[in-house]
């Protein structure tokens, strides 16, 4: 099939923190040295920030070196944090851990709570601003290959492709994209990055990644419930304590707040719910007193990379290289990771202008590990590079040891801990595990995944190749459901897999509602064959995320 194809200096793929900060980095460098040089920016959801879910309290450090005159040009960070508050929940009470004692991780003086989703519609404008090309609405779709095996940029995906794979009456062929190199930021399990870890091998003696998934809620409440920049976070109910969870409520402006929950995603009993433990989760008195007499207007879920610096890859390979969370760039102690995006795309894009001077393509750019390895970034990472090995020992040991790890070792304890099993291949039969029984939605605090996924605004449309590919069809039920009672039906957030029987409640299936997926990549990692890939649909589609 011919393709059109376009020539770049650099592509991006990915409207994040990072491809932005990427895009904005290479074109201030253009600028400073007299030089023109194209970039092109390509993000799969229908606006920047679309596909953007963060909870988000977002350390400035980053910003305030990529673009120091933010505040002045109007970037919308509004709320300062006010007060932090950590509470260990139990099932009816909650016991408030003394600031004092919290590490310096949980402390977010100097922070902001904000909407990422509309810092990264801000920096789409800087970007703009700079001369950045910018294509909404295109999914990068394939990896381009030079003859020598270097990366030569991406190809979008097609358009109008019937649910067989045919040519439908609307249809548009998908573009070429080439670049000198190729920028991959495609957040949390890229779906390209994926496939490049395992094509040049940059994962080789790095621990696995593992995973949590974040589910999120934008609340309006009561202007007496409201206090502009508390950060509330807790550990404990309603998770075991043997698995790793924890809630947060940040108060935005506008008498908004947004509650969420993490999960992580190396738990062990198949019947755990993540979407029905976030429900839960808000019917506790620390946090059903704030959300009382308010109003849900938005939900939301996200996979997030939690392992830390043992798990990051090499970053670059031949023509290409690994920014924020494609690569993993999030510190999980500190439950933030914009920051660590923004800087990880502006060391490569700094490597990447300086070999564009040289007139270099297609190679590593090895200046950009480098870079990191000497950059606050790293000492960042290394300091808390155990608390989730730590924290999968269980709520009260991993809290314990991982305090003596910063405050009596400020985070240069003399071990460094590593995770070598990954999050799939913790689930145990569901044979060995106790089901859990939810309470249902009341419709007030408690809602079911189907009204929040219309919160959502996520749309698909229906008659295209389904995204959600199974290599091998059989699977889900002769494994999956055989084994470990279908736990695709749980931690998916948005009710896209389901187990049909017939009158009889025989000869079950698994039906696929993709319609409904809100991108959260949770099932490509959880599922427990790794029979389930997650790809790219048509550019434009998902949900799209409002103040998120």
């Amino acid at each position: 099939m011919d393709r059109e194809a376009m020539e770049f200096d650099v592509v991006i793929v990915g409207g994040g923190p990072a491809g932005l900060a990427s895009a904005i980095r290479l074109k201030q460098l253009a600028a400073e040295k007299g030089n023109d040089i194209s970039v092109c920016l390509i993000e799969k959801g229908a606006e920047i920030g679309a596909h953007i879910l963060s909870g988000a309290v977002m350390d400035p450090r980053a910003l305030n070196e990529l673009l120091p005159n933010w505040k002045e040009d109007g970037a919308p960070l509004n709320a300062p944090v006010s007060e932090d508050r950590f509470f260990i929940l139990s099932e009816n009470d909650g016991n408030r851990v003394p600031n004092s004692l919290l590490p310096e991780c949980f402390h977010n003086e100097g922070s902001y709570v904000i909407s990422l989703g509309n810092v990264c519609r801000w920096l789409g404008e800087q970007a703009e601003a700079l001369g950045v090309e910018i294509y909404p609405g295109f999914a990068g779709a394939e990896v381009l290959f030079a003859e020598n095996g270097a990366v030569k940029g991406v190809a979008t995906g097609d358009m109008g492709r019937l649910h067989d794979g045919s040519e439908g009456p609307n249809f548009q062929p998908g573009m070429e994209l080439h670049g000198k190199y190729t920028f991959f930021a495609e957040g949390c399990r890229g779906h390209l990055g994926k496939q490049l870890m395992a094509q040049f091998s940059v994962n080789d003696g790095d621990d696995p990644q593992t995973y949590g998934i974040g589910l999120k809620e934008l609340w309006e409440i009561k202007p007496e419930n409201h206090q502009l920049g508390l950060v509330v976070h807790t550990g404990g109910w309603p998770m075991a304590s043997d698995t790793y969870g924890g809630g947060f409520l940040y108060h935005l402006e506008n008498n908004q707040v947004a509650v969420g929950f993490v999960v992580g995603l190396g738990y062990s009993n198949p019947h755990l719910a993540p979407y029905e433990e976030f429900q839960r989760y808000k019917t506790h008195p620390e946090i059903r007193k704030f959300l009382e007499g308010g109003k849900r207007i938005a939900y939301g879920a996200r996979a997030l990379t939690a392992g830390g610096i043992q798990s990051l890859p090499k970053l670059i390979f031949p023509g290409g290289v690994l920014v924020g969370d494609d690569a993993g760039f999030l510190n999980a102690a500190r439950i933030k990771g914009s920051h660590c995006a923004i800087k990880s795309g502006m060391l490569a894009a700094e490597a990447c202008f300086a070999a564009l001077g040289s007139e270099r393509q297609h190679d590593e750019l090895t200046a950009y590990p480098e870079a990191f390895r000497n950059s606050w970034l790293y000492e960042e990472l290394h300091k808390a590079r155990n608390f989730k090995p730590w924290m999968n020992k269980g709520l009260k040991l991993g809290s314990l040891m991982f305090g003596i790890d910063q405050i009596v070792f400020g985070g240069k304890a003399p071990w460094t801990l590593r995770n070598r099993t990954p999050d799939h291949a913790k689930l145990k039969l569901a044979a060995e595990c106790s089901p859990i029984a939810y309470p249902k939605p009341d419709g007030v605090l408690t809602f079911d995944r189907l009204s929040s996924v219309f919160l959502s605004s996520t749309n698909h449309e229906e008659d295209q190749p389904c995204h959600l590919q199974l290599t091998d069809a059989a699977v889900p039920i002769t494994v999956n459901l055989a084994k470990y009672d279908a736990p695709e039906q749980r931690f998916c957030p948005a009710g896209v897999y389901e187990i049909l029987r017939d009158e009889q409640g025989n000869n079950p299936r698994l039906q696929i509602n993709a319609q409904n997926c809100v991108h959260c990549k949770t099932c490509d990692i959880k599922d427990p064959t790794q029979n389930i890939n997650w790809v790219t649909p048509q550019g434009g589609e998902g949900p799209t995320y409002p103040n998120m």
